[in-house]
């Protein structure tokens, strides 16, 4: 009867063993993916704070339709703007950079702070915001203005 119940004991511990092992990683998945969702909504938001600086008069602080003097110190950021570059910006969800491409448009490519590094672009033109793809290494380039 003692052999038993110890096989029975061993048993239980590597079922409980292997449960917390697939509890943590399902854990670790969910906390990456709401980092790659937050950031995509940090960009959305760029993508729209952006617009609303295209559209405003050089008067009123705006860029008076082209976004050529572009970064982030032209709109509210919820993070922190690097103090030797102003097209570089962070906050806890990743860390964004401003890569000017004309006066119509402009592309942030976002660092996710994520387990595996994850990269996102969005490419925001003077009357739309394009979200690119989600990679690892390098972020896709994001889809051209319409």
């Amino acid at each position: 009867m003692g052999q038993q119940q110890l096989l029975l004991v061993i048993l239980v511990t590597i079922i409980i063993g292997i449960a917390t092992v697939v509890a943590l990683n399902t854990f670790g998945s969910t906390l990456d993916n709401a980092a790659v969702r937050a950031v995509q909504v940090d960009l959305i938001n760029l993508g729209e704070a952006s617009q609303a600086y295209f559209e405003r008069a050089k008067l009123m602080g705006g860029g008076g339709r082209t976004f050529n003097d572009i970064d982030f110190s032209k709109f509210t950021f919820p993070g922190n703007i690097d103090e030797d570059d102003n097209l570089i910006a962070y906050n806890e969800n990743g860390t964004y950079t401003i890569i000017p491409v004309d006066a119509n448009q402009f592309i942030i490519e976002a660092e996710v702070n994520d387990s595996e590094s994850r990269m996102i672009a969005i490419r925001i033109c003077s009357r739309s915001i394009a979200l690119g793809d989600v990679d690892f290494g390098t972020a896709p380039t994001p889809p051209p203005c319409p």
